[in-house]
């Protein structure tokens, strides 16, 4: 075999390798994704049991993730700011808008968006009641 055909085939295989292993990787992230997604419960707040103020919230389920600024006065939910990092789920930015007509997390998740739609929602109970136990 020439030299020249001995590299081709190095640097073939090297490509393969690094093709594995990226799949291998992509994998092992969805499962971890997916199995965080899965274990998300959404429970609603007594918002009478909230002060007022300013909370902060947030989850991260590896390729989504939100992080929420809720304003609280008089009992209800006022505004909600939201840095959210997703996966083609911009259509669930329209959540914290429901939550605030309704006064309530537990609100519709929005169609084609409903992995970030919960992600956005556990992070706004989050925010309000501390950091939450998503298996119960």
């Amino acid at each position: 075999m020439s030299k020249k055909m001995r590299v081709i085939v190095i640097l073939g295989s090297v490509m393969v390798l690094l093709a594995a292993g990226y799949g291998i990787y992509y994998f092992r992230r969805m499962q971890n994704y997916k199995s965080i997604i899965n274990q998300i419960t959404i429970h609603d707040v007594d918002l009478s049991t909230v002060e007022d103020g300013e909370y902060i919230g947030e989850k991260d389920a590896d390729i989504i993730g939100a992080k929420v600024k809720v304003t609280v006065k008089d009992h209800k939910i006022e505004k909600i700011d939201l840095e959210h990092r997703n996966d083609r789920g911009e259509k669930a930015e329209v959540i914290p808008q429901r939550i605030i007509q309704q006064q309530k997390i537990s609100v519709d998740a929005v169609s084609g968006a409903t992995n970030s739609s919960k992600v956005i929602q556990k992070a706004v109970e989050t925010a309000l009641v501390g950091d939450s136990n998503d298996s119960d």
